[in-house]
């Protein structure tokens, strides 16, 4: 495992864990993100994140995904799937890298795999992500995060 992997493993734990001291030291505080499944616009920061992360980790908060987040509006779930077990999985990971020393960059792509594990079952969503990581003087950070579905998503919305 290349230490790009390691380090990006480790935050998106941080996320799923709603570990924000963790997110916090692997991201910019300018980070920029476009989530197709939250809103079709681009989002900067990380308080959004922060209100998110905090959020889910609340007792009886559904849990914190891409699926959970589009049922969120909808009927309350059985409080046996509400801490449901996850793992996640990168499929077809790839690295690009450019540069040396302090200012490197890495592109990491790759399709998340989010298993569920509840008493319903095992399910598994996914989605494409690439993630923009910049080696700074005191470490990697992640810059930019962009999503989308893995899918055949129609061409103009529906």
């Amino acid at each position: 495992m290349t230490d790009i992997r390691a380090f990006l493993e480790r935050h998106l734990q941080a996320i799923f864990d709603s570990d924000l001291e963790t997110y916090h030291a692997t991201t910019v505080p300018e980070l920029t993100l476009y989530e197709w499944y939250i809103t079709p616009n681009r989002i900067d920061g990380i308080p959004f994140h922060d209100f998110m992360m905090t959020e889910a980790a609340r007792a009886g908060a559904t849990p914190l995904s891409g699926a959970a987040l589009a049922q969120a509006g909808g009927e309350p779930r059985p409080a046996e799937t509400l801490r449901a077990r996850r793992r996640f999985d990168l499929a077809n990971y790839a690295e690009q890298h450019y540069g040396d020393g302090p200012a490197a960059v890495t592109i990491a792509s790759y399709t998340l795999l989010i298993s569920h594990s509840a008493a319903a079952g095992v399910k598994v969503i996914s989605y494409n992500e690439s993630r923009v990581i910049i080696k700074f003087p005191d470490g990697l950070k992640v810059v930019h995060v962009h999503k989308s579905p893995s899918w055949n998503a129609p061409f103009q919305p529906q």
